[in-house]
């Protein structure tokens, strides 16, 4: 379980496919506090910590997993955004975050805002996921508010903060990022398919 807050951004160091999964080792400042079989965020993908070695550390994606999510255009060298599981007695700065990515979008559009920047995604409807005006929403792991909410396609806010400390500050038009869904729309969306 996670927060959306992201800790720090890491460096793809390797890439190495082992059959259909793919062996992602990562470059970051909170390795040597990491254990094998911890669960760290990567781009909001929950993925297990397999192997340690000094700054680094690898985990494995599954084809399951690089067929739902944007770890699959991962190159070496490429920022992508950390969050190590939460801690029960920590206040939950953002919302809940379970890891698990329902689907990716694409960048659309990169509007700024005078100070900010609006950020514009589109995604495919047909798995029927839902946004709602002022709801929750995770991009590439980051806690976010919905602005625009429409069938296809919505939009964030994003603070300079955010922009500088997450890989926002990568995303251009055509950038293709991981959603996860907020979890309590995703029950209520479906309890009524349901009914």
């Amino acid at each position: 379980m996670f927060t959306g807050i992201i800790e720090e951004l890491g460096t793809i160091t390797s890439l190495k496919s082992d059959q259909e999964n793919l062996d992602i080792t990562v470059q970051s400042n909170f390795t040597s506090e990491l254990k094998i079989d911890q669960s760290v965020a990567h781009n909001g993908v929950c993925l297990t910590v397999v192997a340690i070695d000094g700054d680094r550390y690898t985990v494995t994606a599954i084809k399951e997993t690089l067929d739902k999510t944007n770890l699959n255009d991962l190159k070496e060298g490429a920022i992508v955004n950390l969050e190590r599981g939460m801690k029960l007695d920590d206040r939950l700065d953002g919302h809940i975050v379970q890891g698990h990515v329902d689907q990716t979008a694409v960048c659309k559009s990169v509007t700024e805002a005078d100070g900010s920047w609006y950020f514009t995604f589109e995604y495919d409807p047909s798995l029927n996921n839902i946004t709602i005006e002022k709801g929750s929403i995770t991009v590439n792991g980051v806690s976010l508010t919905v602005v625009n909410s429409q069938k296809s396609e919505f939009s964030v806010a994003i603070i300079p903060y955010t922009y500088e400390h997450t890989n926002f500050n990568t995303f251009t038009e055509g950038t293709v990022v991981n959603l996860e869904f907020d979890v309590i729309g995703k029950y209520v969306k479906r309890i009524t398919e349901l009914q």
